[in-house]
């Protein structure tokens, strides 16, 4: 049922190993192009990213699209606040899990959907991506997609995450979360692998982040035509970034 309304966009612009470079994962099930297991991500339950989402919003039923959705933990969350939401993500395995936000299979680079949303929402730490075309390219679908008077919403690695991360072990929701192998292997890089444990299924996935320090972060939203607004959480994580005017 869900098949028939998802919707194919052929935005193709690499291989996985391209695009997401040393993010890697392992476990069972499907791993999609960037290292993330479909069976682990559809047990995750949304946590506070709905609500602070909600709260930024230029109203309570703005249009939402959501870009690297995945199984739609927070689009459909944001759905049953209210406001119809697009899903996009690049894996159709992780897009079978969405129920009640709008499916749309594609890569985030080079969308076009036609069409503008009142809020565009870039979450999972995507623009610490370390190819800095890709996370140009993330910046440029976010600006092409919001209308004149919407909003960005992103989430990021802050910059002193970077410098106060540590291996750790946490658990929740039943599941055991384990950040191991940090190194960084270049300046403003950060390298580790999470592991995640439900039962006895054991899931991993490495990735490499860059650190964007605020002048880097301007600089990047300008190059897409944003301007930042205002963070939308004390730890800097959450942040809230607006189209510049005559920049389209």
């Amino acid at each position: 049922m869900r098949t028939s309304r998802r919707k194919q966009h052929n935005t193709n612009m690499g291989t996985g190993r391209d695009l997401y470079g040393d993010n890697q994962g392992t476990g069972p099930g499907v791993i999609t192009p960037d290292g993330c297991a479909v069976e682990f991500y559809a047990l995750v339950p949304p946590r506070q990213e709905p609500e602070i989402v909600h709260a930024a919003a230029p109203s309570a039923q703005a249009s939402v699209l959501e870009l690297g959705a995945g199984t739609g933990r927070i689009a459909d969350a944001l759905a049953d606040l209210g406001h119809p939401v697009v899903a996009v993500d690049e894996s159709p395995e992780m897009l079978a899990h969405v129920r009640h936000a709008e499916p749309t299979c594609a890569q985030i680079q080079g969308l076009t959907l036609g069409r503008r949303f009142d809020l565009v929402l870039l979450a999972s730490h995507l623009i610490n991506a370390p190819d800095e075309a890709v996370r140009r390219a993330f910046l440029e679908t976010c600006a092409s997609h919001v209308s004149a008077d919407g909003c960005v919403i992103i989430q990021q690695h802050p910059p002193a995450w970077f410098t106060s991360v540590a291996e750790s072990e946490n658990e929740s929701d039943g599941i055991t979360f384990r950040l191991r192998d940090l190194s960084r292997p270049a300046p403003g890089l950060l390298s580790a692998t999470v592991e995640y444990q439900a039962g006895d299924r054991v899931w991993t996935q490495s990735f490499t982040a860059a650190r964007l320090d605020e002048p880097a972060l301007h600089a990047a939203l300008a190059a897409a035509g944003l301007a930042f607004d205002r963070y939308l959480t004390d730890d800097r994580q959450w942040l809230r970034a607006v189209p510049v005017e005559g920049s389209r």
